[in-house]
């Protein structure tokens, strides 16, 4: 018996990119679009009725904007968190950070091509996230050494495991790859990256490797 399809929002104030998307989406047999909106607001609320399994945003919309909708949609006072795909033309380092400080699911460019739109919400649905490849490379190579490591504010810090699994995760390892890294159980992996988002804060892997990129943790 095949599971039923994802459903996905289209949020874009450009008629031709919902309609470009629809069409790549549909295409597929794992995939179906349920709603469009124009604007930020009308997002939001179409959202919280038709509880889709993705919403893809773009940023720069009326009323509100793709970062905020992100916030209220999946940020960490979502009364229901849904998980948001943001999409946009605008490769700005503090677009990045917002969303992923905001609780998105992945951050891909429109010129990233249909491929990648569509493993991204895939992505999304299995647990995962996806940036594009561009912007993470760019991010990895900004990075300073720390010269301490950083503490959560108001919170317990990372212990010293906790912090190597955190460096491991923000290059990119599942937690299969992080425990063969580590020589230990895949579950022990995943126990340490809920601890890791209950100090840090955040909803999911994403925001770990944007608390990572943001304080200059990485291997060394």
């Amino acid at each position: 018996m095949n599971s039923a399809p994802i459903r996905v929002l289209l949020a874009d104030d450009q008629e031709s990119i919902r309609s470009a998307f629809r069409m790549i989406l549909d295409a597929q047999p794992d995939i179906h679009v349920i709603g469009e909106a124009a604007d930020g607001t009308a997002a939001v609320e179409l959202a919280r009725h038709l509880k889709p399994d993705v919403v893809l945003a773009d940023i720069r919309m009326p009323r509100i904007d793709g970062l905020e909708l992100t916030r209220l949609l999946a940020g960490p006072d979502a009364p229901v968190p849904l998980r948001v795909v943001v999409v946009t033309t605008f490769d700005l380092d503090e677009y990045v950070h917002a969303a992923l400080r905001n609780g998105a699911s992945g951050f891909l460019l429109k010129r990233s091509g249909p491929a990648l739109l569509i493993e991204a919400i895939r992505a999304a649905v299995a647990g995962d996230t996806l940036i594009s490849p561009q912007i993470t490379v760019r991010l990895l190579r900004e990075l300073t050494k720390p010269t301490a490591a950083p503490t959560p504010e108001g919170e317990e810090p990372l212990t010293d495991r906790e912090l190597e699994i955190v460096r491991l995760l923000a290059d990119g390892g599942t937690n299969a790859e992080i425990a063969a890294k580590l020589i230990i159980a895949a579950g022990t992996v995943k126990n340490h990256v809920a601890n890791i988002q209950r100090k840090l804060r955040v909803r999911n892997r994403v925001g770990i490797a944007a608390w990572a990129w943001e304080h200059g943790v990485r291997r060394s």
